[in-house]
């Protein structure tokens, strides 16, 4: 039983750079979507701050408290919830892609199609995920 507890420690000790190291890689993608129209932000923090939470709580409490994004990353963790402004804008920046896409690619009806079936699953999920609390009608 101690072995199997040393074992565990000694995984997740290390384990603690790799998720250290993807946080900030996370963390570094959110920054670049945050300035370039057709990439998310949020999920990018998202991510960054669960891997944070497993190797830097210091960076995971500096995400959630951040001005910007720390409400929406909060109201994410613990109310699985996408505030109303955030939901616009997800699905403006997911017909903003697919405009893109269409118009610079030219795909054919299969590609098409393909990319409107995963943008629309992507759209739908959003568009269900509740509200935070503070923003029901």
């Amino acid at each position: 039983m101690l072995e199997c507890a040393i074992a565990h420690l000694a995984h997740k000790h290390m384990l603690r750079p790799l998720y250290l190291i993807a946080g900030l890689v996370m963390l570094v993608l959110g920054i670049v979507g945050a300035f370039l129209p057709v990439m998310p932000t949020t999920i990018f923090l998202i991510v960054a701050a669960w891997f944070f939470a497993r190797s830097s709580p210091r960076l995971e409490a500096w995400l959630l408290a951040h001005p910007r994004f720390g409400s929406t990353l909060r109201d994410w963790r613990e109310h699985g919830a996408i505030s109303r402004r955030a939901k616009v804008w997800a699905g403006a920046g997911m017909a903003a892609g697919f405009s893109i896409f269409w118009i610079g690619a030219r795909p054919n009806i299969w590609l098409w199609l393909v990319v409107a079936v995963l943008m629309l699953a992507c759209a739908s999920y959003v568009l269900t995920r509740p509200l935070p609390p503070g923003d029901k009608q």
